[in-house]
């Protein structure tokens, strides 16, 4: 028996019992969800290796059965990419003049939803959040997946200012652009140039916290339908963005063709490498 929950079964108030017990249940749940995906990863690098079912089961003293059964059951290793446990999903608030109170842009209510529904899809517990109308938000939390732009909050400006790769411009009011430093390209989104087209760019990075204590993953689109191409390329293909990138930091950009009317993707497709920033950092 552990000292926590012996710690747990000795106290008397029960409204207080039922609350440390509950705590503990959630907690509990959440380290075996992620060590089931821990040993579905450990067994599939393993088997990706070359090794058999059979010498994997003979080498960690289980049957050939079992390993097997690891790994096609439990929580999928890639759910990784977006956090361990829990993660909290942030999309902006914004000011609306005519109702007088910040509210939230469909598109990111969009993206928004779409994230916390395949975090949920990969075992994962959601929660939700805001970047204040202000542009504050607090970036030193573990699990957070942020849905917001340089231009909306100065400390996601910040934040973005770490990439060793590509940067936001936006140079004498001019439309926003995204940047490849490696190449030298400037990428805009279809609405800001002439003829205009229903096209837009969308960033996806892991960056390092203001802390030091851990990573944010960053989706932001020069407009909101840039964000939604996103996250529909995480929905389709987190497995290939996890096996090139894991949990290093990194950043890409992505082409987002969208229906003008809905701003819904129709066609999304990577603009640039997947840079993996301590490859750059040490090139």
């Amino acid at each position: 028996m552990s000292d926590e929950l012996q710690r747990i079964m000795a106290i008397d108030d029960p409204y207080l019992l039922l609350r440390e017990v509950t705590t503990r249940l959630a907690d509990a749940q959440q380290e075996v969800t992620e060590l089931a995906r821990l040993r579905r990863r450990v067994v599939q690098d393993l088997h990706s290796q070359g090794l058999s079912y059979a010498q994997i089961a003979e080498k960690a003293g289980l049957s050939r059965g079992r390993i097997h059964q690891i790994r096609h059951t439990g929580p999928a290793p890639e759910g990784a990419f977006l956090g361990a446990g829990a993660v909290t999903v942030v999309t902006p608030l914004r000011w609306d003049d005519e109702k007088k109170r910040p509210v939230v842009a469909m598109a990111d209510v969009n993206s928004g939803r779409r994230l916390e529904e395949l975090a949920k899809s990969y075992g994962l517990d959601v929660s939700s959040g805001h970047v204040l109308v202000s542009g504050e938000v607090d970036l030193n939390r573990d699990g957070l997946v942020v849905v917001c732009g340089p231009g909306m909050s100065r400390t996601m400006s910040d934040l973005y200012a770490q990439d060793p790769v590509l940067s936001w411009e936006h140079p004498d009011d001019e439309p926003w652009a995204l940047v490849d430093r490696r190449t030298g390209t400037a990428y805009r989104a279809g609405a800001d140039t002439e003829p205009q087209r229903s096209h837009d760019v969308g960033y996806l990075g892991r960056l390092p916290r203001p802390d030091g204590n851990g990573s944010v993953l960053a989706i932001a689109g020069i407009h909101t339908a840039g964000s939604l191409g996103v996250v529909q390329l995480l929905a389709s293909d987190l497995n290939t963005l996890w096996g090139q990138v894991g949990e290093h930091h990194f950043s890409t950009l992505v082409s987002v063709e969208y229906d003008p009317e809905t701003d819904e993707p129709q066609s999304v497709e990577l603009l640039t490498p997947i840079y993996r920033h301590d490859e750059e950092t040490t090139a």
